[in-house]
C-alpha cells in the first residue's frame, strides 16, 4: 500500500489502544495479588476479633463462614412467615402491646458464626444481672430447665430444656454473649415478628431453613444486648417467648404448683416431625455433659 493511502490517525488509535492494554494488564497482574492478599488478612483479622463461638478461629473456620456468607439471608430484619401447618398460629405474644418498642437505632451487628454485636453493648453490671435473670429461671424445678455450655456456640451461657418440644440443639433454648451481652434464641415466627418490629434483635444470617437447618433452626435470632435494667425485662420476655415456644412452659405462668405444658406447641412440635433436621446432628451436641452456666461478667 502506497504511504499515502495510509490511515494514519486510525493506525495510531489501535497502536495506543493496544499499548494502554497490555499496561493495564501488566498492573492488574501486578497488583491484584497484594490486594487481594491484604484485604483477605484484613477481613481475618476481623473475624477474629468477633471472639470465640461455634466456628474454630482458625483459616479453615475463616474459609468455611466465607462459603456460608454465599447463602446467607439478604435482609435479616424480613420476617419469617408463619407456616401454615402451625397451629396457632400465634405465639407466646398475644398482643402487640406485650413488647414495647425499643429505643433508639438498632446497633451494628456483624459475623455469620460468630455473629456479634459491635455498638450498644451491655457493660459488665447489665451482664451480670442479665445471667442472674437466666440462672434464676434454671433454679426453680418447675421450669423444667439445666445450665450448660451452649451446643449451638460452645464458649457461651445457656440454657436447655429438659422437655424440648421444638427441635433446637440438644434442646438448647437461649445463650448469652459475653463479649457484648447479645443473646441467641429460638422463637415461633409470630413472636419473632414482633420482635423484629420493635427493633429487639434480628434473625440470624443462616436461618433461612432448608439445607440451612444443619447449622441453626429456622427460628433462629439475635436479641440486642440490654442497656438498662428496663431492658434486661424486655429481654427477659422474649426468653421467656423462646421458652414457651421449645417446651411449651410458661414461665411467667402460674405463681404455684407445677407449670403446665401448652397443649399448641405441643401440637406445633408434632406437626414438625419429618418436615426439620436436628441441628444438633451437625454440633454434636448429642450426650454431652450438663456444665454450670458460664461467661460471668
Amino acid at each position: 500500500m502506497h504511504p499515502t493511502q495510509l490511515n494514519i490517525p486510525y493506525y495510531l488509535n489501535t497502536m495506543l489502544s493496544e499499548t494502554t492494554f497490555h499496561v493495564l494488564t501488566t498492573l492488574l497482574t501486578l497488583l491484584l495479588p497484594p490486594l487481594l492478599a491484604f484485604y483477605i488478612h484484613y477481613d481475618y483479622k476481623a473475624f477474629l476479633s468477633l471472639g470465640p463461638g461455634g466456628t474454630p478461629a482458625t483459616p479453615l473456620g475463616y474459609l468455611k463462614i466465607k462459603l456460608l456468607s454465599l447463602i446467607c439471608l439478604r435482609d435479616p430484619l424480613q420476617p419469617l412467615p408463619v407456616p401454615p401447618h402451625f397451629r396457632p398460629q400465634n405465639g407466646y405474644f398475644t398482643a402487640p402491646s406485650a413488647l414495647h418498642t425499643r429505643k433508639g437505632p438498632r446497633p451494628l451487628v456483624q459475623g455469620v458464626a460468630p455473629q456479634r454485636q459491635q455498638t450498644q453493648k451491655s457493660d459488665a453490671a447489665i451482664y451480670k444481672i442479665l445471667v442472674a435473670r437466666l440462672r434464676a429461671l434454671a433454679q426453680d424445678p418447675r421450669n423444667r430447665l439445666t445450665e450448660r455450655t451452649s451446643c449451638f456456640e460452645k464458649h457461651s451461657s445457656g440454657l436447655f430444656t429438659s422437655i424440648p418440644i421444638t427441635r433446637t440443639c440438644g434442646g438448647e433454648i437461649c445463650h448469652a454473649h459475653p463479649s457484648d451481652g447479645s443473646l441467641h434464641l429460638t422463637l415461633h415466627p409470630a413472636d419473632a415478628k414482633l420482635m423484629l418490629e420493635n427493633k429487639w434483635g434480628e434473625r440470624h444470617p443462616l436461618a433461612r431453613g432448608g439445607w440451612c437447618r444443619r447449622f441453626v433452626p429456622k427460628e433462629f435470632v439475635l436479641i440486642y444486648a440490654p442497656r438498662d435494667e428496663a431492658e434486661v425485662d424486655a429481654v427477659m420476655r422474649i426468653v421467656a417467648a423462646s421458652i414457651w415456644w421449645v417446651s411449651g412452659i410458661d414461665v411467667n405462668g402460674e405463681e404455684a404448683g407445677p407449670r403446665r405444658r401448652s397443649m399448641d406447641v405441643e401440637a406445633v412440635g408434632r406437626s414438625m416431625e419429618g418436615r426439620e433436621c436436628w441441628a444438633c446432628k451437625v454440633h454434636g451436641c448429642a450426650g454431652r455433659s450438663v456444665e454450670k452456666m458460664t461467661g460471668d461478667a
